[in-house]
């Protein structure tokens, strides 16, 4: 293994995103958690806040034989992996998204698998994690539907994108 440090790429809990990086600079790991400001409504008033720009994802930059100690940090999920092999973040990348939050701009993510209306899904974090299904996208968002077919009924929960992949 490479002792040369790269950003490797690793998956939060649902929600966590802020308190892992806090956590990661506490333990002396050096994270990049890109944050883009959006206004918020609430009933009584309009703020805006600091939100991650890809949701349960952050970066680190690390040696690939610090990544399992990265994985004991609470809050973290796991490292996203690509052929078999921890994801990495190449600088160019890193620079990408540097150069658009710097831009000031309104930025959206998706994720580059595209999910499409009766796609076979598996759900890969939360409460539901594990859970095999069938997509259904709907006016609100994409509905993960698992069919209980024993007694015809099927149940069905709203989730984002990001939380499944598509099955082969």
């Amino acid at each position: 293994m490479s002792l040369e440090k790269k950003w490797f790429v690793f998956y939060t809990k649902s929600r966590q995103e802020k308190k892992v990086n806090d956590l990661l600079v506490r333990f002396g790991f050096e994270p990049f958690l890109p944050l883009q400001k959006v206004l918020r409504q609430w009933s009584d008033r309009k703020k805006k806040v600091e939100v991650p720009l890809f949701n349960s994802y952050i970066f680190v930059h690390v040696e690939e034989a610090r990544v399992a100690d990265v994985l004991q940090v609470p809050g973290v999920a796991w490292n996203i992996r690509h052929n078999g092999k921890p994801a990495i973040l190449h600088p160019q990348e890193l620079g990408t998204i540097q150069r658009f939050l710097t831009s000031g701009l309104l930025l959206e993510t998706q994720p580059l698998e595209k999910l499409e209306t009766g796609d076979p899904v598996q759900v890969v974090d939360g409460p539901l994690r594990g859970m095999f299904g069938k997509l259904m996208a709907t006016a609100e968002g994409n509905r993960f539907v698992v069919a209980l077919d024993s007694i015809g009924q099927s149940i069905r929960v709203t989730l984002e994108a990001g939380l499944m992949k598509k099955l082969p």
